[in-house]
């Protein structure tokens, strides 16, 4: 149901989620949410969250997948994907519970917290991040769903 469309030359790379991260890079990421919650970033921008697998940040994929299944409380035809560009500045890899920097990587002078897929860590097996800072995180657009053509298309709230 949800399908990105091509963002044409000059875009950033979107690394293939199984691939780690590289430092100081720009990578394509999708955050999904409510309608009423991307507005609000919108207007607002992102927030920390004030705890999670990684402790504080804000949770993002570069799994287009793993993005649509957020927020598991809202039916698919009220949830919209915001799509992102993230400089993730210093990457840690932290890829098993209980991993001694899990929820201290940002106190070690990292910016942006990695999981890599089938590590354990979440249940989908699907990669995720945290990214500390919301001013590394720039929207393009939001993605909404399609419901009624199997297909996706995206407006530019921004």
């Amino acid at each position: 149901m949800w399908a990105e469309d091509d963002l044409g030359p000059g875009a950033p790379p979107c690394l293939e989620s199984y691939r780690e991260p590289a430092d100081s890079n720009i990578y394509i990421m999708y955050h999904s949410t409510s309608r009423e919650a991307a507005a609000r970033i919108k207007w607002e921008g992102f927030r920390q969250s004030s705890d999670g697998m990684f402790g504080p940040g804000v949770y993002l994929s570069r799994d287009l997948q793993k993005a649509s299944r957020y927020p598991l409380n809202l039916p698919e035809n009220q949830r919209v994907i915001v799509r992102v560009k993230v400089n993730v500045g210093r990457v840690k890899k932290i890829d098993y519970q209980g991993h001694p920097m899990q929820k201290t990587w940002h106190d070690q002078g990292y910016d942006t917290a990695w999981c890599p897929p089938n590590c354990g860590m979440v249940s989908s097996g699907l990669e995720e991040d945290c990214v500390w800072d919301p001013r590394r995180i720039t929207v393009i657009d939001v993605i909404l769903p399609n419901i009624n053509l199997l297909d996706c298309n995206y407006i530019n709230m921004y």
